[in-house]
């Protein structure tokens, strides 16, 4: 439960990590990208743990707000889904498709982008 906890953060960062202050940011960064504890955080920033880990519950909060709110994680993980079940479709039925299979490889790499 606590990694899935841990990806969908991360996940949620990744889209509305520029909406952020700069100290969520940077804390945010530090404990779910660099894995930080909250003591080497409290430590780098001369705050307390308790502060540390406040700051990043609030701005989980902030994070799953964001996402309440304009679902681009949720339609960002559909619009994926649907692409990978189309290429999966023309890759058992058209493999032999060159442009059908470059098209498909194209929508992809724009959800990529």
């Amino acid at each position: 439960m606590e990694l899935e906890k841990n990806n969908r953060i991360n996940s949620l960062f990744a889209f509305y990590q520029p909406l952020l202050t700069a100290k969520q940011n940077n804390y945010m960064q530090l404990y779910y990208g660099d894995d930080y504890s909250l003591g080497e955080i409290a430590e780098e920033y001369s705050v307390s743990r308790q502060a540390v880990y406040d700051n990043l519950r609030r701005t989980e909060k902030i994070l799953d707000d964001y996402e309440e709110k304009l679902h681009l994680f949720q339609e960002f993980t559909a619009r994926n889904d649907q692409a990978d079940e189309i290429q999966a479709y023309v890759a058992q039925n058209y493999p032999h498709d060159g442009k059908l299979n470059r098209l498909v490889a194209g929508l992809e790499n724009l959800e990529e982008q």
